[in-house]
């Protein structure tokens, strides 16, 4: 049996996106994804809210801040806060057994960017590496995750990065069935891949996320 899954989106829990949990279930169910793993900026509470509406579907994952770039995390138990060392990081994840990916590692155009000296220092504590992201504006972000990982024997992890409902499931993996991130990081190597970049205009969506939430329009729960 294999699973469809992206491994890489937000709700509204995240301040720039405005996804309900209940709809980010029912569009992934309708695009055929078998796991999704909700990834929102420093918190689970989004991830947590799906869960209890999908417990199959539904990972519990998070994208977490560190002081030199971002972290994706899948099979999260406990919210790790953001403003932490990654090495700090990666500890509190080891210890809930988590698994850990780096998320659009060289994306420039991103707050959570790594700079490649600091990458060397964590590439063989974490379980993979983001290799394709389609939210990257440029693809030679892209390419060059791709090529570190591979020079340095690294799993890949693709992911949508959906802050929209139109976003879900466009860059997603086919990977052998796991219930935990220990199988999830022995299946990962032999997963197939689905790479479909996002039109640029999808950040737009999330600068209105930003804006309406900075207005009191709408609140991140």
């Amino acid at each position: 049996m294999r699973y469809r899954v992206e491994f890489h989106c937000h709700t509204i829990y995240s301040k720039d996106s405005l996804v309900e949990p209940a709809d980010l279930v029912k569009t992934a169910r309708a695009r055929g994804l078998d796991r999704l793993v909700i990834t929102d900026h420093n918190t689970i509470r989004g991830a947590l809210v799906a869960k209890k509406l999908d417990p199959e579907l539904v990972i519990v994952g998070e994208e977490i801040m560190t002081t030199q770039g971002e972290l994706l995390a899948a099979f999260v138990k406990e919210e790790i806060p953001k403003g932490l060392t990654p090495l700090e990081v990666i500890h509190r994840l080891r210890e809930q057994q988590a698994f850990i990916s780096v998320s659009h590692p060289f994306d420039k155009n991103r707050n959570g960017a790594w700079k490649e000296e600091n990458l060397l220092t964590i590439a063989l504590l974490v379980d993979a590496i983001e290799t394709f992201n389609a939210r990257c504006g440029l693809n030679a972000y892209n390419e060059q995750a791709k090529r570190f990982a591979r020079k340095y024997q690294l799993a890949e992890t693709v992911g949508s990065d959906a802050h929209t409902l139109p976003e879900i499931g466009r860059a997603i993996q086919i990977v052998e069935a796991f219930s935990d991130a220990s199988e999830l990081s022995s299946n990962l190597r032999q997963a197939e891949r689905v790479e479909k970049l996002s039109s640029y205009f999808v950040h737009l969506g999330s600068r209105w996320a930003v804006l309406v939430k900075k207005l009191g329009l709408i609140r991140t729960p």
